[in-house]
């Protein structure tokens, strides 16, 4: 019987070693579904897409000449002139800008367009990264229960060894009294994480913009590729999107310079004159009754030069603000990317470490059993390596969890998908 709760014993602890040893290399094909749903449903995804989209139509808008006026008179009494009496007036007149004003518009509501669509892609980026790290939680927390419970397994196989040994007249009843202490412990913890499962559960599927009780399929591993990036710092972070915001930012505002400039010159506006002749009472008379047509040109005088001129000075201290907007998030990207990158490698040493601090205690759980079957001593020391082992399984899921959020992170500063 001793031989068979030894081995039992064991044979719990082999599986979850080898378990943690394999788990974070099972390709999970569940992140991508759940990336997707959240791309097309996230309300924010969505609100930052139809705000792009929103951006779009202002090019058309101001890209556009102005209206034409059309100014139409009729005359409450004839106004007479030489060859018969003026009877109404119309007027068509258009106004252009100056050469180039409507395509330097255009240009700037182009480049913000393109601004408010960088605006999109990096939402998006940031919805994918809290959902990987929902996503990395819910799998830490599924694999805590997971192990407690394998754990109160174990101390119900101590429990039946230290009974065993006890009806021999080997053991003492303390032993059982221990056992059913760490028992009741396990047992209050796997209620407790259970407990956590549903707020966790409300805010991945909020995250996806459905049901909050909908089912989530609980990952048993994580896995991602490592795509650290080695290059020139000013060449790594070149497709962040925030940076690329930031560029057609700076790029819309040179364009409102060139806008101001062209602004202050003059406009010109072509039209036409037609006014409506009646005849005159006078036989043979030359041209008598002829509607008048007259060709217009009107150009307006932009003297009054303070508006210009500060039109021209707002633009160029846009340019010099975000310029410097720019440098500070730059700063901030990299100060993100190093801490993310000392995270990631920490958690590999730390795995590491673990494995190799796990295969030590499994050797000497394996020794002070044997030798409690033996003798019936050391049984308090064998509850103390089970706990210490128990802590070193969640901490490799932990470690496993940091490394997964790590590598997000870097990969949403470097703007690079799974």
């Amino acid at each position: 019987m001793k031989t068979n709760i030894l081995f039992k014993i064991l044979n719990i602890r082999y599986l979850i070693f080898i378990w943690l040893l394999f788990s974070f290399n099972v390709n999970s094909q569940t992140l991508n579904d759940y990336l997707s749903i959240a791309t097309k449903n996230n309300p924010q995804v969505k609100a930052a897409y139809t705000e792009f989209e929103a951006a779009m139509q202002k090019s058309p808008q101001v890209s556009s000449l102005p209206d034409p006026s059309l100014t139409m008179s009729a005359f409450g009494r004839m106004v007479e002139t030489r060859v018969g009496s003026q009877e109404a007036r119309f007027s068509l007149m258009q106004m252009f800008p100056w050469f180039g004003t409507l395509t330097a518009k255009e240009n700037a509501a182009n480049l913000i367009a393109e601004a408010t669509f960088q605006k999109y892609i990096d939402k998006k980026n940031e919805v994918s990264l809290e959902l990987k790290k929902m996503y990395a939680e819910l799998y830490e927390l599924n694999q805590m229960i997971q192990l407690e419970e394998d754990n109160l397994q174990i101390l119900d196989s101590y429990r039946e060894l230290a009974l065993s040994k006890f009806s021999n007249g080997k053991g003492a009843m303390v032993d059982v009294v221990r056992i059913d202490i760490k028992r009741n412990e396990s047992a209050t913890n796997i209620q407790l994480l259970k407990d956590q499962n549903q707020p966790l559960k409300f805010a991945f599927n909020s995250l996806l913009n459905r049901e909050l009780s909908e089912t989530i399929q609980i990952p048993n591993s994580l896995f991602f590729s490592k795509n650290k990036s080695h290059g020139n710092i000013d060449s790594l972070f070149a497709s962040n999107p925030k940076l690329l915001l930031l560029d057609k930012k700076i790029a819309s505002y040179e364009a409102q310079v060139v806008i101001a400039k062209k602004e202050g010159y003059p406009m010109i506006g072509l039209g036409i004159d037609y006014s409506i002749i009646s005849k005159r009472d006078i036989p043979d008379f030359e041209m008598n009754g002829q509607d008048a047509i007259m060709p217009m040109l009107t150009v307006t005088l932009p003297i009054f030069r303070k508006k210009y001129n500060a039109s021209k000075k707002e633009a160029e201290l846009m340019v010099a603000a975000t310029n410097y907007e720019k440098q500070a998030v730059k700063n901030n990207i990299q100060a993100s990317y190093s801490m993310a990158d000392y995270n990631l490698q920490k958690a590999i040493k730390l795995k590491k470490l673990y494995k190799n601090q796990l295969e030590s205690t499994q050797q000497a759980i394996k020794l002070l059993i044997a030798a409690y079957s033996n003798s019936g001593t050391a049984f308090e020391e064998i509850l103390r390596m089970n706990q210490d082992l128990l802590m070193l399984e969640t901490a490799t899921v932990t470690a496993n969890k940091n490394e997964f959020t790590a590598q997000a992170q870097i990969d949403y500063l470097l703007s690079k998908d799974e």
